[in-house]
């Protein structure tokens, strides 16, 4: 008989929490118990997963006392999980955490599993591992081949991030802003979950600027990239925010070491090969990846791969994927199933 895992979910109410419950039943995930979390103003709404429903919770410092928990999914923010993380591990429970706080802690694993499931064994050293920011998992799952084929030198990435980035609150502020335009009010509709007019406006600023000129958002994408790829090649990014309600969307260059001839045959059947990266490439048909066909999917979309017209070991690609599967809800299951093959064959 299989054997079936408790599971917590906090953050059970918001949009990565939701989709969480979808991935965790659509994969058929060997669910024992499941507790869904939440603030006090979640407290009593029903969630559905695997034809049963179940009532959320308010997360407490000893909720997690006598349940039992195997896994406890993190999806409420880096203050939740700076202050009641420790108490789910003290509990018996992995931790699978998708907030930023724990991600650049050395003692913590920051896993992508199709990239580095090897590190998902380091577990045991705080009972964490760390999801990885959205941008940066789709990112890796292209890098990772690419760097196996020829040896990345240098990454080079502008992002095109959906307002679902930011929560229910950033999609509702897109779709309040359209319904004012078309009802010639645009310029009375409230501005609030980003820091300007989303609706036919593109923003380059995604979290808080740092003091080398970058923002948050951006320092995450090439911290994380090399701790979970175990390189040292330079990244820069820059992270915008776009008008679409679902799924990133990545323009990357990549330079490899000097004297590579890059073959775009041999990148794209690299790429075509990796787990779950699937490759859309043709421009004289207009097949190309796109929101519309990653959204509600749990695959890496790839296209435009093409070479340089100037430098022999420089490739250019487009990347897409629902960042809020495959960039955290998705991930995190990922992570959870390799855990459990982990923990069964010893």
């Amino acid at each position: 008989m299989e054997r079936k895992y408790n599971v917590a979910v906090v953050g059970a109410s918001g949009a990565v929490g939701e989709e969480l419950f979808r991935v965790l039943e659509e994969v058929k995930f060997p669910i024992g118990d499941l507790l869904p979390l939440a603030s006090a103003n979640s407290v009593g709404i029903e969630v559905e997963c695997q034809g049963k429903a179940y009532r959320i919770e308010e997360l407490t410092e000893t909720v997690f006392e006598g349940r039992n928990i195997d896994i406890a999914f993190f999806s409420a923010g880096g203050s939740i999980s700076e202050k009641f993380a420790k108490y789910a591990v003290e509990s018996g429970a992995v931790v699978i955490d998708n907030t930023s706080y724990f991600r650049m802690d050395p003692d913590v694993p920051l896993v992508v599993p199709e990239v580095n499931p090897e590190d998902i064994e380091l577990w045991e050293d705080t009972g964490v591992i760390a999801n990885p920011n959205c941008s940066t998992i789709q990112m890796v799952q292209l890098l990772k081949p690419l760097h196996d084929l020829y040896g990345i030198r240098r990454v080079d990435v502008s992002t095109y991030q959906a307002v679902s980035g930011a929560g229910k609150a950033g999609m509702e502020e897109l779709v309040k802003q359209m319904q004012d335009f078309f009802a010639f009010k645009l310029d009375e509709s409230e501005v609030k979950a980003f820091s300007h007019q989303i609706a036919l406006n593109v923003i380059p600023q995604i979290d808080v600027p740092q003091p080398n000129g970058y923002t948050k958002e951006e320092m995450k994408m090439v911290n994380e990239t090399n701790k979970i790829m175990h390189t040292d090649f330079a990244v820069s990014a820059t992270c915008v925010r776009v008008p679409v309600l679902r799924s990133h969307s990545e323009s990357i260059t990549v330079t490899f070491g000097e004297g590579v001839d890059v073959s775009v045959t041999e990148a794209r059947e690299a790429l075509a090969n990796f787990e779950n990266v699937k490759v859309i490439d043709d421009l004289e048909k207009g097949e190309y990846p796109m929101p519309i066909i990653a959204t509600d999917t749990d695959y890496t979309y790839v296209g435009r791969i093409r070479k340089d017209i100037f430098a022999e070991n420089i490739l250019h690609l487009w990347g897409v994927a629902d960042q809020v599967r495959v960039g955290a809800a998705t991930n995190a299951v990922r992570i959870a199933q390799k855990w459990i093959r982990l923990k069964e064959d010893i």
